[in-house]
């Protein structure tokens, strides 16, 4: 793949030539590897992993977008990880979220701007064999009061880490975390022992392989099922000191700055599910026949293919803004990646839905296709900030210059 030093803004109307040329060729990898095994992917059961087809995308640099170049990466930045999982996503949002995940995984180790951490963690991405990271925010008790600053010290059951030396023992279980099951090593957010709900929250980079450490067991999920979702379990694990992101009591700045990056990436993946639903009833428009005309020249279909396809232009607006802003500005701004995912996210679900209104019963059919961007255009919703979330994100960045709320 073509590599750039530059986080380069984009344009509204064409994106810089280092960018069309990655995206030309995500498009083949989707082409070769991702179409083929769409079907196979969503109908394993939920416990199957396809390493073949992510072998393939580690063959072309998939898991190394965001790194820097002197750490062996492509130097892309999160404009370059957006585009590519639009991609992915326009075939299969669980196949982008493998790779989006892992980037997830890798954010902390860059925002640390620790050479010693990025010199541990991050090369491993450009060696011989695929490696996949993960994040591990979520608990049983503990899923948004982990993402709205005010809500930490309400947090419960938090997993915990006591200082021990030059060590960090955790214990604890996080659940529905992406890439748990088959990861390298994941960033695990732990309350310090004694503060209250979650708020002496910091980030380790434990790698999975560590004494202590369970996984399982995988989360059998209606959509999103080429990706596997599965719990944590920490018991006793013991954590050099060194691989503390951040500093004590400083996970929630991290966190924070991690989702800004994020959420603009799965905007793009929920910008790619409208764009495959919406090609599925693009295609099916042009090739049936109702009333001696084919249904895209009839009015009704002719508005839904229009407010369909101006929804996703507008979407993907949307998260390129949000994707730049973030490799630009330091820190990551909250507003413009939670309007890009707010928007986005609610696009996919409209424009499956019309979709599938405009393929009648042969949309409802499992060989067409089409019902499973209708499942994928939900998972979005709950990852990375809800509605409910994201719409306190956005309030508070509309509001943050004001004296008096």
């Amino acid at each position: 793949m073509p590599e750039s030093s530059e986080t380069a803004t984009y344009s509204p109307t064409q994106l810089p030539e280092h960018l069309e040329e990655l995206r030309r060729e995500v498009r083949e990898f989707v082409d070769a590897h991702v179409r083929p095994s769409v079907v196979d992917n969503d109908r394993a059961t939920a416990s199957e992993f396809d390493w073949k087809l992510v072998r393939a995308g580690h063959d072309r640099g998939l898991f190394r977008l965001v790194i820097p170049k002197e750490y062996g990466g492509a130097g892309y930045g999160v404009l370059g990880v957006a585009v590519a999982l639009e991609e992915i996503a326009a075939a299969c949002a669980g196949t982008a979220l493998i790779f989006g995940a892992t980037m997830l995984g890798q954010a902390p180790v860059l925002l640390s701007g620790d050479p010693q951490l990025q010199s541990r963690f991050l090369p491993m991405f450009s060696g011989d064999d695929p490696v996949l990271a993960c994040n591990a925010v979520t608990e049983e008790l503990a899923g948004c009061d982990l993402l709205i600053p005010e809500n930490v010290v309400h947090a419960t059951d938090v997993v915990t880490a006591r200082r021990e030396s030059d060590h960090y023992v955790l214990n604890g279980r996080k659940r529905f975390i992406t890439n748990a099951e088959v990861a390298d090593f994941g960033c695990v957010y732990a309350n310090i022992e004694g503060a209250p709900g979650a708020t002496g929250l910091t980030a380790f980079l434990v790698p999975l392989g560590t004494p202590g450490v369970e996984r399982g067991p995988v989360a059998d999920k209606m959509g999103y099922r080429a990706c596997l979702g599965s719990e944590l379990v920490f018991r006793d694990v013991r954590v050099p000191a060194e691989n503390m992101v951040g500093g004590e009591n400083n996970g929630m700045i991290i966190s924070t700055q991690q989702m800004n990056m994020a959420r603009a990436t799965v905007a793009a993946i929920s910008t790619g599910v409208a764009r495959g639903a919406f090609e599925l009833a693009k295609d099916w428009c042009g090739q049936r026949t109702q009333g001696g005309a084919p249904l895209y020249r009839h009015q009704f279909s002719a508005r839904k293919l229009a407010e369909m396809t101006s929804k996703i232009d507008a979407a993907r607006m949307l998260y390129l803004n949000a994707a730049s802003v973030a490799d630009n500005e330091v820190p990551a701004p909250a507003y413009e990646p939670a309007s890009a995912k707010l928007f986005a996210d609610r696009v996919a679900i409209d424009v499956a839905e019309e979709a599938m209104s405009l393929m009648g019963a042969r949309g409802y059919l499992l060989d067409q296709g089409l019902e499973k961007f209708v499942r994928d255009s939900l998972g979005a919703r709950i990852y990375e900030g809800t509605p409910e979330v994201l719409a306190l994100a956005i309030t508070e960045a509309l509001y943050a210059d004001e004296e008096d709320f």
